[in-house]
């Protein structure tokens, strides 16, 4: 988690965002943890979450940059908190590490931070893994398969 965490606000910066978003999270997730990209359904579709993603970094395709990530779910942040995320990624963190928490683990890993990132419909994160034609509730449910943990979307 501490190197998906530290791609993700390296990915921030460098796109010039002023909040690590969801899918900030997302990107650095997928490239850096086997074990998330295993529960896509296959290489496709994996290409296709990621091929957003690299447009995304590179200013084109889902035009979020410079602006922040607001799902409705969680209240906006004016100016950066002292971390810099946004209200939906600094939801998705805690999420994951209480999940991994109610399961007895010390630390959240990869699969408790994807069922975290999609539990908030109107993420960044999941809009990007829909357009690239991931159902997110298969997605979820095959995450929750490999951690025995139960109902994905808690």
């Amino acid at each position: 988690m501490t190197a998906v965490a530290g791609g993700a606000r390296r990915r921030a910066v460098r796109d010039g965002d002023r909040h690590v978003d969801t899918a900030h999270l997302l990107h650095s997730l997928v490239e850096s943890d086997p074990e998330v990209r295993e529960v896509f359904d296959g290489g496709p579709q994996l290409a296709r979450v990621l091929g957003y993603l690299v447009q995304r970094s590179i200013g084109y395709g889902l035009r979020w940059q410079g602006t922040q990530e607001d799902s409705g779910e969680f209240p906006a942040v004016r100016e950066p908190d002292g971390e810099g995320w946004s209200p939906s990624a600094a939801a998705a963190l805690e999420r994951a590490v209480r999940g991994a928490v109610l399961r007895g683990r010390v630390h959240a890993g990869g699969l408790d931070l994807l069922l975290a990132l999609v539990t908030d419909p109107r993420s960044r994160a999941v809009e990007v893994l829909e357009r690239a034609g991931v159902v997110t509730e298969r997605l979820a449910a095959r995450a929750a398969d490999r951690l025995g943990a139960g109902s994905p979307l808690q």
